[in-house]
């Protein structure tokens, strides 16, 4: 545990980590306050793109956890930057929440429900028959199809729950165009968080309940990788992948207990 105490920076999924639901997770409070009180560099790196980092900022305070909106990078965020990158200006069909839509606005971009540029499509609790018509035919004129992120579920306290993947996919087999996804474990978004963070690899930890995203995010990054079983994976999971993380926890509240 010592090795991961002594890291300088943490990077942190959200969702099956620190919480589910609205649900703190059992120590993960403690977690933060030890990154707090250490003076750790730290970042919340979440693949949802349904909240901006203010509304995760009063999420977090709601459950008893105060942090600065700098501490959150999402999905939402990178996927702005990548296509202010790409074609500044572009007009956007969007399927998803105001994160989402705020990270667009704030980049520039306009909302067209005409004659997208781009369709881009986040988690969203409002998903709809007419949106996928809508979606579509946008892409089959010459739309570029983009998701936030790769996820196929996502954790909640209910249960496990649809995410990303899950929703373009209607329109992927639609229209024979595959999506081009901007969250974990693309490196895009990883090159943000290390930026954000300002901090070395070598110096740097990424925490995640994900083989998929998380852990491999890490691995194709060079960051040292933390798996905690307190979300999507299990250990009866990780046979199935062709690679494994360089520790496995039972939650975050573990790496502080031999501090």
């Amino acid at each position: 545990m010592k090795k991961l105490t002594d890291k300088k920076a943490y990077i942190c999924d959200m969702d099956g980590v620190i919480y589910h639901g609205n649900k703190l997770i059992d120590g993960s409070r403690e977690f933060v306050d030890w990154l707090k009180t250490q003076k750790k560099k730290f970042l919340f790196l979440t693949n949802s793109s349904a909240r901006s980092p203010r509304q995760l900022r009063q999420r977090f305070s709601d459950m008893g956890i105060e942090i600065d909106e700098d501490h959150f990078m999402t999905s939402a965020l990178a996927t702005a930057s990548f296509l202010a990158s790409q074609h500044p200006g572009a007009r956007v069909y969007v399927i998803g929440e105001s994160g989402l839509i705020n990270a667009l606005h704030d980049k520039g971009f306009a909302i067209d429900h005409a004659n997208p540029d781009y369709v881009v499509v986040g988690e969203t609790r409002t998903y709809n028959y007419e949106q996928i018509e809508n979606a579509i035919r946008f892409v089959l004129r010459g739309a570029k199809l983009i998701g936030t992120n790769p996820d196929v579920t996502g954790p909640s306290e209910a249960g496990i729950v649809p995410a990303c993947r899950a929703l373009i996919s209607p329109i992927e087999l639609a229209t024979d165009r595959k999506a081009y996804f901007i969250g974990k474990p693309n490196p895009l978004i990883m090159r943000h968080a290390i930026k954000k963070i300002k901090c070395r690899r070598e110096e740097t930890l990424i925490i995640g309940d994900r083989m998929d995203t998380d852990i491999i995010a890490g691995i194709e990054s060079e960051i040292e990788t933390v798996l905690v079983l307190t979300g999507i994976t299990g250990r009866n999971d990780l046979i199935r992948f062709p690679y494994q993380p360089d520790h496995i926890i039972d939650s975050v509240a573990d790496i502080i207990r031999t501090a």
